[in-house]
């Protein structure tokens, strides 16, 4: 039995094309290799990060939609800076209110923190001010004191 067109053959399905006529041949990008398994390189889209898919696990890629915002400043350190070398009892309020800020974060009150955050702010600039008011008027009360008591002690002689 042979294929393709004989001569005298005037029936059938006409010629067959190069190759017996079933496609290319196995590991030729037509079909996969023998086996079953896909070609080298997966052959199943791009991989996973590559834009394509989502990463594994279902979650969305870091800074896309539904990512969480970053926690506000909590002021901490100027806060106890500021308790330390200027105002004692507002710089405890500030701490106070640094000190909520991550908690309440933790918890899921981002509004509350935000707040808690604004306050902290608010008192550790307060105990600022505060102290450098208090160390102008102690320069004006000594040069004040001792133009007095030079004016005393030379009228007094």
């Amino acid at each position: 039995m042979s294929y393709g067109n004989q001569p005298g053959d005037t029936g059938g399905y006409g010629a067959q094309p190069p190759g017996g006529g079933y496609g290319p041949p196995p590991g030729d990008g037509g079909y996969p290799p023998p086996g079953g398994y896909p070609p080298p390189g997966g052959g199943y889209g791009p991989p996973p990060g590559d834009g394509g898919y989502p990463p594994p696990g279902g979650y969305p890629p870091p800074g896309g939609y539904g990512a969480a915002p970053t926690p506000p400043n909590n002021h901490l350190v100027m806060a106890i800076i500021t308790t330390v070398l200027c105002c004692l009892p507002l710089g405890i309020v500030s701490i106070v209110y640094a000190t909520q800020v991550n908690s309440k974060w933790a918890m899921g009150d981002f509004q509350g923190a935000m707040a808690a955050s604004e306050s902290a702010k608010k008192w550790w600039i307060a105990s600022l001010i505060t102290a450098a008011v208090l160390f102008v008027l102690y320069i004006v009360l000594v040069v004040v004191l001792g133009v007095f008591s030079a004016s005393v002690s030379s009228s007094s002689y």
